[in-house]
């Protein structure tokens, strides 16, 4: 299995050197054979660009959500969208500039999960949807269809198509959306979570103290409950976003918050 992932490796290295340096494109939008893509993937894709234009701390634009199953997802609002310290993948963009500082030190295996680590992410976010933009039908393959017969096929791909580049997705800057999602998150009531309300109107925060709380709590909640690098899938800012039993519900950390903690 290891020298399946070696080539998968090297392959996106020759192919990401080839369209970075030989063909001079600045930005590049990689899918993976085992992808479907929704009606807006790329309309997404574009008005991605944009923000990232504008804000060095967007290094990527993803079109996946790891916890994008029906249950957790709010599928009357195709038009959500978040940052993320986690760098989901499957279906995503990057820019010439992040790919030459890569590029000198391109991993020889599991590339996915060393763009996770602090040292390629520098605190820098990825976008991602509520709705997934890709769908992935990849039972076959190099990791032998680990998580998909449980997890991956039941991703929801967005069936409702949105304008985004026609919208203003300022929000999304840094210098606007950490104050406004932290006081967004931190306002709404907290709850444990044998007390959250059935399709409540008003957000509620169920709190994790640590990861060993934040692993028992994800489990409890049926999202994905593994970190990468200290990370929780989909967080940001440490705050994974979810829907719960038709209640919008925010795991988050305590207060005062030091940082992920990569163990």
């Amino acid at each position: 299995m290891l020298e399946g992932y070696t080539k998968i490796s090297r392959h996106y290295k020759f192919a990401l050197s080839e369209v970075f340096e030989k063909m001079k494109y600045e930005t590049v939008i990689i899918v993976e054979d085992d992808l479907d893509v929704a009606v807006d993937f790329f309309d997404y894709m574009s008005a991605g660009e944009r923000l990232m234009s504008k804000d060095k701390s967007i290094w990527c634009v993803s079109a996946w959500n790891d916890n994008g199953k029906e249950a957790f997802i709010d599928a009357t609002k195709p038009e959500l969208l978040y940052r993320a310290d986690f760098f989901p993948g499957l279906g995503w963009m990057l820019k010439h500039d992040t790919w030459a500082e890569l590029s000198v030190k391109w991993p020889a295996a599991f590339w996915d999960d060393w763009m996770r680590n602090p040292a390629q992410r520098k605190n820098r976010a990825c976008l991602r949807p509520e709705i997934s933009r890709t769908f992935t039908f990849g039972l076959v393959g190099v990791s032998q269809g680990q998580y998909w017969k449980q997890h991956l096929q039941y991703i929801l791909l967005n069936k409702k198509p949105v304008k985004f580049s026609e919208m203003n997705l300022d929000y999304l800057l840094k210098k606007n959306y950490d104050a406004d999602f932290e006081k967004l998150v931190y306002g709404s009531p907290e709850k444990g979570i044998l007390d959250i309300p059935a399709a409540g109107a008003q957000a509620v925060r169920v709190t994790y103290a640590n990861t060993v709380d934040f692993k028992m709590k994800a489990k409890q909640l049926r999202i994905m409950d593994d970190l990468r690098a200290g990370v929780p899938r989909m967080a940001y800012m440490g705050v994974v976003s979810l829907m719960f039993n038709g209640q919008r519900v925010y795991l988050a950390p305590a207060r005062p918050w030091s940082g992920y903690v990569d163990k």
